[in-house]
């Protein structure tokens, strides 16, 4: 199996250096990269950071192998493939790329809270000052970390992972996967044909993921073993062995080149808590113009909320057109909300865009 490479942008080392745009992008997953295209099309010089080394947030993160099957257009797609879209479509408008950075201070330039109209600093953590007129909030759930396996520590690298980089590292192995969300039955359907065996082993006898999921993972080649969990790791320099116990204190050992322990995610917005944002429950409120409760600050994907919310990419992506349309007007009060569709235009670049 051959899996598509996501061209990483280029990024250049921060050492405190000075980026100038119109509209900055906080969060380079599937709503901040369409944001990004979409406010190239809009004729915006464009920035996006992220604290992550390449873009697609916790797609790429954390299911970069999984199909995805509810945005629009496509009956299915790898997680990897739909972020290499994204970054292909953004790259046509040249954005400048600030990764493995995240994103720490809001002040105007003058280093004051941002009033209507101000232009607007954000320094990141590795000193990078970012000076533009407007924001766009995609910061997904927040800088998330995988939920470690007891005792697994020493095992990273050496068969241990939290995610599933590319299915065929796998292909001939025998895998335990631990957990009982959507992911751990995802990855379990995937492998089923590419590792020599899986096995799924879930502390409870009930799944969180899917019903359909499960009930054809239970029908595939999948070993489920549940009220159990993990009790040790053995090997020499790789890993040969998991010994599972069950809830009635029985350990057996299970064969295994490789570990797959999805357990869920830690999530923190950080210091988007200190720009003075109004935040609910690590959700940032938005109006139907996914305006924040700071002049010059939009917000659009899974970090929003709004009465009526759904949490899908595909909702992601028109909050994104939105929140840009919207910083349009609010950078130059002559533009217009909405510039028109991009099939109108034959250059393709906008209606809208700058000379």
């Amino acid at each position: 199996m051959t899996a598509t490479h996501v061209a990483t942008p280029e990024s250049p080392p921060a050492t405190g250096r000075e980026v100038d745009v119109d509209l900055l992008v906080v969060g380079a997953g599937p709503a901040g990269l369409y944001a990004a295209y979409y406010a190239g099309f809009r004729g915006l010089r464009t920035a996006v950071v992220d604290s992550l080394p390449e873009p697609g947030g916790q797609v790429m993160a954390l299911y970069p192998e999984k199909m995805i099957y509810d945005v629009a257009g496509f009956p299915g797609i790898k997680g990897r493939d739909l972020v290499a879209g994204l970054v292909q479509q953004a790259a046509r408008f040249d954005p400048v790329y600030v990764l493995g950075e995240r994103a720490e201070t809001l002040t105007d330039t003058e280093g004051h809270r941002p009033r209507a109209g101000s232009r607007l600093v954000v320094t990141t953590d590795r000193g990078t000052r970012i000076t533009c007129g407007a924001i766009v909030v995609t910061g997904g759930i927040g800088t998330f970390t995988p939920r470690p396996l007891p005792g697994g520590a020493e095992w990273e690298g050496r068969g241990l992972t939290y995610v599933v980089k590319e299915l065929a590292a796998h292909a001939g192995q025998d895998v335990v996967i631990v957990g009982g969300g959507d992911s751990a039955v995802d990855w379990a359907l995937a492998l089923e044909d590419i590792a020599a065996s899986v096995t799924l082993v879930h502390r409870r006898k009930a799944f969180r993921a899917h019903a359909a999921s499960v009930a054809d993972m239970e029908r595939g080649r999948t070993v489920v073993v549940t009220d159990a969990q993990v009790d040790s790791l053995e090997g020499a320099d790789v890993l040969h062995t998991v010994h599972v116990r069950t809830k009635d204190g029985t350990v057996a050992p299970h064969k295994a080149q490789a570990v797959i322990a999805a357990l869920g995610f830690t999530a923190d917005i950080g210091p988007l808590e200190t720009w003075g944002i109004d935040i609910v429950d690590r959700k940032i409120l938005v109006d139907t113009a996914m305006r924040t409760s700071v002049p010059g600050v939009y917000s659009a994907g899974d970090i929003t909320e709004y009465a009526g919310k759904v949490r899908l990419i595909a909702v992601g992506f028109g909050e994104a057109a939105t929140a840009v349309n919207n910083a349009a007007t609010y950078l130059d009060p002559d533009q217009p909300l909405f510039p028109g569709h991009s099939s109108d235009d034959p250059a393709g670049i906008g209606a809208a865009a700058h000379a």
